[in-house]
């Protein structure tokens, strides 16, 4: 009788400290732009461990969908962890979370750009190999300001921009990707800028004629 209600107790003891764990958490949800391989998908998790306390890492390759739980007494905020994922190589695009009180917060890190009259739209070619590729290229060009649409095809390798020739020109969103370590037709990535990629992005670089 004596060993029924011992193990009665401790099974009580488990639950409750089990739930109690799952207090003061908050769990964060992001959707990542950019995870093309298991590779991609290290190299967050590994950014994130910065944040000390971080638990239940998840990481869907296939939907760029990112989630883990985090101390609430830490207070961590959307914009830090949306900064940690770009800090990492990647894209943010949605961020959410579910504070360990109940509340639930969101933001969008993917900008609105407003379309132009008279923008010009051009094509130039830009050396790449992936989706985290293309996620870097198109970010590097769209920071640059008067774009106002970007994409790129990583088959084809040709980056389709649109801009006002008022605020900008081709070359200058040329050089803003150069500087994120990707070579185009006119503009050389420079050797520490392309060596900081991660190795699934390595592509073979251009010749220029000097």
């Amino acid at each position: 009788m004596k060993k029924s209600i011992i193990v009665s107790v401790l099974i009580m003891f488990a639950v409750v400290f089990g739930a109690t764990a799952q207090e003061g958490k908050d769990k964060f949800m992001v959707q990542v732009d950019g995870l093309g391989c298991p590779f991609c998908a290290y190299g967050l998790e590994k950014k994130f461990k910065e944040f000390k306390g971080i638990k239940n890492v998840k990481i869907d390759i296939e939907t760029g969908d990112f989630s883990f739980s985090y101390p609430a007494e830490k207070a961590l905020t959307l914009g830090d962890v949306e900064k940690q994922v770009e800090k990492a190589g990647y894209t943010p695009v949605t961020a959410k979370v579910e504070r360990a009180n109940g509340t639930f917060e969101e933001s969008s890190a993917a900008a609105m750009m407003q379309k132009t009259e008279g923008a010009v739209t051009k094509n130039v070619m830009v050396a790449g190999n992936c989706a985290m590729c293309e996620a870097r290229i198109t970010k590097a060009a769209a920071s640059v300001n008067g774009v106002t649409d970007v994409s790129w095809d990583k088959d084809t390798k040709i980056m389709k921009v649109s801009f006002d020739a008022e605020l900008t020109s081709l070359e200058n969103v040329e050089k803003e990707v150069a500087v994120a370590g990707h070579d185009t037709k006119n503009h050389k990535a420079h050797t520490d800028d392309y060596g900081n990629l991660p190795a699934c992005c390595k592509y073979e670089r251009l010749s220029y004629k000097k």
